[in-house]
């Protein structure tokens, strides 16, 4: 079958008839390309696929403000589309720089006390409450900052023995006070 081709004149009507049939002419004249674009700026076809769907929902709901006069109808789905592409990579960027945020406050905990199961961030945050001056400033270094007990016993001069007695005793107390954690 062939494909029929379509002139600029008939495309911008197509786009502001504001006519979904017609609009689908337009999908159909131009996806394809923009794809192409788009996956190259992303490289994964998965993702370019998503992100072409939204420059089209972009491109529909924005018809009224393509102008003849200042661009081609291409170039301007194209600014759309590398605009679109651009906002997605820069959103993964920011996804990852906040997953490695978060995952350098979770620290890591002696393989006896395995707190990692039972605790995020925000949640720690909110139970040290109770704890003591002494408990919330080992329970900080070990889980937001991401200090070892040796770490901690040199940064705070103190024994290790003590360091390491205080955190469990630190957990413990979140435990029983704290229904949250079980």
């Amino acid at each position: 079958m062939k494909k029929v081709q379509y002139n600029e004149t008939d495309l911008v009507a197509f786009l502001k008839s504001g006519d979904v049939s017609q609009f689908e002419k337009v999908y159909d004249h131009f996806s394809i390309a923009i794809f192409g674009i788009i996956n190259k700026i992303i490289g994964n076809n998965e993702q370019a696929q998503d992100v072409l769907q939204e420059v089209f929902l972009n491109i529909w709901n924005n018809s009224s403000s393509y102008k003849e006069e200042k661009s081609r109808l291409f170039t301007w789905m194209l600014t759309i589309a590398r605009n679109s592409a651009a906002d997605y990579i820069r959103s993964q960027e920011n996804k990852e720089k906040q997953l490695q945020q978060t995952g350098s406050q979770i620290n890591r905990v002696s393989n006896s006390t395995n707190v990692n199961d039972f605790f995020d961030t925000k949640l720690i945050t909110k139970v040290i409450g109770p704890l003591k001056e002494e408990h919330k400033q080992i329970i900080d270094l070990m889980y937001f900052k991401g200090f070892t007990q040796d770490e901690i016993s040199k940064k705070l001069n103190m024994s290790l023995p003590f360091v390491n007695t205080t955190s469990r005793t630190a957990i413990k107390i979140l435990r029983n006070e704290s229904d949250i954690i079980s």
